[in-house]
């Protein structure tokens, strides 16, 4: 009998441990780490996910003027972007995300096949304070959107992430605005629903041109190769960073800190700290636009003084 109690007792000690070892490799944002937590803050990613410490990680700071331009980084073309559609908004306890449809595709800008949209979700700060997961200059913007793609051939994330471009995720900046995006209406009614974890609600009757600037402001964008930015880290992400910022008033911004992660805390500071570049070279949009865009004036000027055009 003493050995059997033993026995049991034996197992129940590393049912324990056992536990709380899947709890210490329960991954969280620098903004729920406490003392005594369980939860493996961004410093310590490594042991939940070994790609967390490669060479070729994501988010970055993006130094302006050290970007190289490239002209084959040209304009977007968007498909089923203007489509209208039903999804469920759900607070999963880490962020804010969307279902969306696969019709919804993404091609040029140098990508070299087209991409299908998967998901989006967003990286929040606190009240309007800093949120985004990229800085520009050492910048830190309020929020930022993430769109997930993967390459059209591909059924699942898991699938796409085999391949070193795979994903393609477009991000975008929010900025602190002195009035309401009347876009994001339905969106901030929503988020009344879903302040809990595990909560989510319908959104109807919405398209991804509600979410993101006019596609004539998205000729400018940054273009790098990196990683998911949570575990686990996959370095399998061509990232495309725009420069225009989406605009959100104050009271906007705040209906995002009413959300709460999974632990009760307060839904923000949802970023990773940026990553070292180790390398990799950040390219930036606009010459052959601007290019076309002179080439395109000139021509006009010319035939509006009755000059033949140049062959």
């Amino acid at each position: 009998m003493h050995l059997l109690i033993s026995f049991f007792f034996a197992i129940i000690v590393k049912i324990q441990g056992a536990a709380a070892y899947l709890l210490d490799k329960d991954w969280c944002y620098q903004s729920q780490v406490t003392c005594g937590g369980h939860c493996t803050g961004p410093d310590g990613w490594t042991t939940v996910a070994g790609a967390c410490g490669g060479k070729a990680q994501s988010p970055i700071n993006i130094v302006t003027r050290r970007t190289l331009p490239d002209g084959r980084l040209t304009p977007f073309t968007f498909a089923g972007y203007q489509e209208a559609f039903h999804s469920l908004i759900t607070n999963n306890g880490r962020t804010v995300h969307v279902d969306l449809p696969a019709t919804a595709k993404v091609q040029g800008g140098d990508l070299a096949v087209p991409y299908k949209a998967i998901q989006l979700h967003l990286h929040l700060g606190k009240d309007g304070g800093p949120g985004s997961e990229h800085t520009i200059d050492g910048e830190r913007y309020p929020m930022e959107l993430h769109i997930v793609n993967i390459k059209e051939e591909y059924n699942s994330l898991d699938e796409a992430l085999k391949d070193l471009t795979g994903v393609g995720v477009l991000g975008f900046f929010y900025e602190q605005s002195g009035s309401s995006n009347k876009k994001y209406d339905s969106i901030i009614n929503a988020l009344n629903s879903i302040n809990m974890p595990s909560s989510n609600t319908t959104l109807s009757d919405v398209s991804l041109d509600m979410f993101i600037p006019s596609q004539s402001n998205m000729t400018s964008y940054f273009r790098y190769q990196g990683s998911l930015t949570t575990p686990p880290c996959e370095e399998a992400v061509v990232w495309t960073v725009f420069k225009n910022t989406i605009p959100l008033s104050r009271q906007q911004l705040d209906a995002f800190s009413r959300l709460q992660f999974a632990d009760g805390k307060p839904m923000v500071g949802t970023y990773r700290p940026v990553q070292p570049l180790n390398g990799r070279l950040v390219y930036r949009s606009g010459s052959q636009v601007i290019l076309v865009s002179t080439w395109l004036l000139i021509t006009s000027v010319i035939s509006a003084i009755g000059l033949p055009l140049p062959k």
